[in-house]
């Protein structure tokens, strides 16, 4: 059963991840791709398993503190081997939090296919920030500081 984020955040409605686990600095999502995220080869665009993973390390990192937002510094991804693009059949990406400091995060995960071969890794950095919108107020710029 698909869990909330917590936050409306538009891209990932529309690509149709849904977020399985959230808690205690772990993440589970799914994701099922279609034909449209597919790259010449007819497997999942490398872009398209990058945003699952950088929305499962997110959430990873946030899962301990939901109450803040949380931006993305850098990600490292390795893939490892094709993910298909089969359908009915989805993918699933599990993160889990390394390590945080008060305004740090550093988490790591994987991103498998319906068989459970690994397809693709990640680690990465994030920030935590506050909510970058109020309830009545349009969404606005992020902190830098």
């Amino acid at each position: 059963m698909s869990i909330g984020f917590g936050a409306h955040i538009p891209f990932v409605h529309e690509l149709g991840i849904t977020l399985e686990k959230f808690e205690g600095g772990h993440s589970e999502l799914r994701f099922a791709p279609r034909p449209q995220h597919c790259n010449s080869f007819g497997v999942a665009h490398g872009g398209a398993v990058m945003t699952l993973l950088d929305i499962t390390l997110a959430a990873a990192a946030r899962s301990v503190q939901p109450e803040s937002g949380i931006i993305t510094i850098e990600m490292k991804t390795s893939f490892l081997r094709p993910a298909p693009v089969i359908s009915g059949m989805a993918l699933t990406a599990r993160g889990h939090l390394l390590h945080r400091t008060r305004s740090m995060a550093f988490a790591e995960g994987a991103v498998f296919d319906a068989q459970g071969n690994l397809c693709a890794t990640a680690s990465g950095t994030f920030k935590y920030v506050p909510r970058a919108t109020l309830p009545g107020h349009e969404p606005g710029p992020l902190p830098t500081d």
